[in-house]
């Protein structure tokens, strides 16, 4: 193809996307692999769990695989919407199925979103809030988190007054981890405006539900008469990331239908379903994965930090790290010994790096390299 052929189709791409930043799913593990020389690699770059599936998730799946592929999924995952309604105790009317909850933010942005219209998000902030809406042709403001990584309640308030139409809330907040309090997680709600679509972004509450200050999104927001969607996913506590699902539960069944509208009809596998009815079920694999990666985060912040790195307070099963040098540079370094973590590249934050928490042996492996490489000076 030419250069000229090729620049008469791009031009054929909506300005918006052809600006858009790529979105950033961390290294390649067969290339790190090439690179390293190790064969086995190990992966701290997507939050994902290394405990796997409870054995209940298995035994679905071994079934559907028996059953087979030939038929498509139920289109609409009442069985799957109908355990998550009672197992919150909603409406089953009030849920909704994504393809993971990244596929629901999409699909809010394509439902709700004109251009120019104004997003407020947080800063650091999960890549998607802002590419998302800036796919619409919509603007982003992003609120800064404080010096000690804490919710920056006259920030918000500020930013809320300029009149937003979607506001994305993380809780947990990914890159840092840290958890807002019912207080804090108040102060937004009567911040928001009543015509904006309040989002809040629960993909890791499993991990934080514990702590006893952490707020129950749903019942802060139910009595809200006002639009709001919380979004959670499998593929984390849960451990099906591999096959994808992820669901919301919103104020009214109204927005549930507009998002159906702009949805494709089958944005849910079976397997997927019929793996995640399991997982909702087995509530002592949940608790057995959440207690492991707590006891696990503690420990490895605790070495990190004796070993003189800053460390972000987490709630959830990864740790924002400042590595005190470039983060594209460690994050290179760590591919040189066969470790894969997520380099942090928004302003302000680019000596910062994302690492999973993995089994104990994986963990101490990271922790002695990452010291090492500091050791050695501006790698």
């Amino acid at each position: 193809m030419s250069i000229g052929t090729f620049t008469t189709r791009l031009s054929l791409v909506r300005q918006e996307v052809a600006g858009l930043p790529a979105y950033d799913p961390g290294a390649d593990p067969d290339e790190v692999a090439r690179v390293s020389g190790i064969s086995r690699v190990i992966k701290l770059s997507n939050n994902e769990s290394p405990f796997g599936v409870s054995p209940a998730v298995a035994e679905a799946m071994r079934l559907r695989l028996a059953e087979g592929f030939s038929r498509y999924p139920d289109p609409t995952g009442k069985r799957l919407a109908e355990a998550i309604g009672r197992n919150l105790a909603v409406p089953v009317d009030h849920v909704v199925l994504g393809n993971g909850s990244e596929n629901i933010l999409e699909l809010l942005c394509q439902a709700v979103l004109d251009p120019g219209d104004l997003v407020t998000t947080q800063a650091p902030g999960f890549s998607l809030h802002e590419i998302f809406p800036r796919m619409m042709g919509a603007r982003v403001r992003k609120v800064p988190v404080t010096a000690e990584f804490g919710f920056d309640a006259p920030a918000w308030r500020e930013a809320l007054a300029e009149d937003p139409k979607l506001v994305f809330l993380a809780n947990p907040c990914n890159p840092t981890g840290a958890m807002l309090s019912t207080v804090e997680l108040e102060d937004v709600v009567a911040g928001t405006p009543e015509t904006a679509l309040l989002v809040l972004d629960e993909a890791y509450c499993e991990f934080a539900r514990p702590d006893p200050a952490y707020p129950d999104g749903l019942a802060v927001l139910r009595g809200q008469d006002r639009p709001w969607i919380v979004l959670r996913t499998f593929s984390k506590a849960y451990g099906l990331a591999g096959i994808r699902v992820g669901y919301g539960v919103a104020s009214d069944a109204d927005l549930v239908q507009a998002l159906n509208r702009v949805r494709t009809p089958y944005n849910v596998n079976q397997l997927a379903q019929e793996a995640a009815v399991a997982a909702l079920d087995d509530h002592e694999h949940l608790a057995d994965t959440v207690r492991r990666t707590r006891l696990e985060i503690g420990r490895v912040a605790d070495r990190l930090r004796d070993a003189g790195f800053r460390v972000a307070p987490s709630s959830a099963n990864f740790l924002f790290v400042d590595t005190g040098h470039s983060s594209d540079r460690v994050t290179r370094e760590l591919h040189r010994a066969g470790i894969i973590v997520k380099a942090w590249r928004e302003p302000g934050y680019e000596t910062f790096i994302r690492a999973s928490l993995s089994t104990p042996e994986e963990n101490d492996v990271f922790v002695r390299c990452l010291t090492e490489i500091r050791a050695k000076g501006n790698p």
